[in-house]
């Protein structure tokens, strides 16, 4: 379709989604099109959605999570194991681990790993942060539930060395996870037994 056919409203709508992941610009003009059929009961619904989540969610002040509280529900659960601290990639690999029911403690969102090849440093990623919850006491045992990747080894040995001192054990995901493997991309099942499995770093 020559863009000159499309109008600006409608063209800014398939740029904007065509940024979102898994989304090239012929997918995009397909969600676009499809949005525009479905206004009232999709598009109008989403459109508040995405005003809200955009205006309420941020960051959880402890742990890196998505919510719309702060402290996060996660970390406001009283319930869950307040000495086992679980520390993960991104929010993602935090669901992941919600929805296969493997983790019963806390967690910390690295927000990344280390790359030295993309320029990505111990300053770029919520480290400091985890440091200081070490430091703070009450934690037993750290789990390192991070990618089977050479970013996600270079990262899980970082932590490791810093950690070393603390007294707290360092643990990580064992049998179930792929080399090479994403955790989000993982089922529930495969997630559970890594996590029963984890073995001292």
């Amino acid at each position: 379709m020559p863009a000159a056919t499309i109008g600006p409203e409608l063209q800014r709508l398939i740029d904007l989604l065509a940024k979102m992941p898994g989304l090239g610009p012929r997918s995009a003009k397909r969600a676009a099109l499809y949005l525009l059929k479905k206004r009232d009961p999709v598009m109008r619904p989403l459109a508040f959605a995405l005003d809200e989540a955009a205006n309420k969610v941020k960051a959880c002040s402890v742990c890196g999570n998505w919510d719309s509280i702060d402290p996060c529900a996660v970390c406001a659960d009283h319930d869950r194991d307040q000495t086992v601290l679980c520390v993960v990639q991104d929010v993602a690999d935090l669901w992941a681990l919600e929805r296969a029911g493997a983790h019963k403690g806390r967690y910390h969102v690295l927000g990344g790993l280390l790359s030295p090849l993309d320029g990505i440093g111990p300053d770029d990623l919520n480290l400091g942060t985890l440091i200081a919850r070490v430091k703070e006491g009450g934690i037993s045992e750290i789990v390192l539930a991070l990618a089977a990747t050479v970013d996600g080894q270079t990262t899980a040995h970082y932590l490791t060395d810093h950690l070393e001192s603390s007294g707290v054990s360092v643990t990580r995901l064992s049998q179930g996870v792929p080399v090479g493997g994403e955790l989000d991309y993982l089922d529930e099942g495969t997630l559970a037994a890594a996590m029963k499995s984890r073995r001292p770093y």
